[in-house]
């Protein structure tokens, strides 16, 4: 899952950016209003971290505008001010949820699973389909009552599509879930994933619609 965190704190930044990428997620950081806007602009993402202390424009001038658009993704307000007005004012403006610093990184990561999942429509913690349990707070996945070892981006995309089932996902949005600002995409990259995917559980289990993406449909059965 792709996240946005708007931070101008450096080291709170770059210790975000790590920790949230070490529980398996695809991390984009920004250190202010401006680029944040920006970056939401152009970006399709799972979750947004938000501080409201923020240089050129504030987090809540940043949230307010996200909804004024229209905008549902999940925002999770990361901040110092601890008053109840100023969590009030954070909620009223749009966000999901609230952490005051100092936070454990934890907290936070079960706190944007949970935004994420209800997001998706699944409010279960245990992301079920087509004989795979998906369980994002330990990162494993079961197929068939048997458990299935995958690798850092299989897990993401196997991810992406479970929240997503029942829906085709294009090779560009899929990218999109996997890979940062920054990092390497080769052509091939989706297409490969999905062929360890299919080998690891069952050729059937995602589907090809050719021209299109791919799919994972809803149902317990592959």
């Amino acid at each position: 899952m792709r996240l946005l965190v708007v931070e101008d704190d450096r080291l709170l930044g770059d210790a975000l950016l790590v920790g949230l990428r070490q529980v398996g997620y695809t991390v984009d950081w920004v250190q202010d209003g401006a680029a944040a806007e920006a970056a939401l602009g152009a970006e399709a993402y799972a979750a947004v971290v938000l501080d409201l202390g923020l240089p050129r424009r504030s987090g809540l001038e940043v949230l307010r505008g996200l909804r004024g658009r229209g905008e549902a993704v999940p925002v999770l307000v990361l901040t110092a001010r601890d008053t109840v007005e100023d969590r009030i004012l954070g909620l009223d403006a749009g966000a999901d949820d609230y952490l005051v610093k100092p936070f454990d990184l934890g907290e936070l990561a079960a706190r944007l699973r949970a935004l994420i999942r209800r997001a998706g429509g699944s409010p279960a913690p245990v992301l079920q389909a087509q004989g795979i349990e998906l369980d994002p707070a330990t990162r494993t996945v079961r197929y068939a009552g048997r458990p299935v070892a995958l690798s850092a981006r299989e897990f993401a995309l196997l991810q992406a599509l479970m929240l997503n089932a029942g829906r085709v996902l294009t090779r560009e949005q899929l990218e999109r879930h996997l890979y940062a600002w920054g990092e390497e995409v080769e052509s091939n990259a989706v297409e490969v994933h999905v062929h360890h995917l299919r080998r690891k559980l069952a050729p059937g289990v995602i589907a090809t619609v050719r021209g299109v993406g791919y799919l994972l449909r809803k149902g317990p059965d592959a």
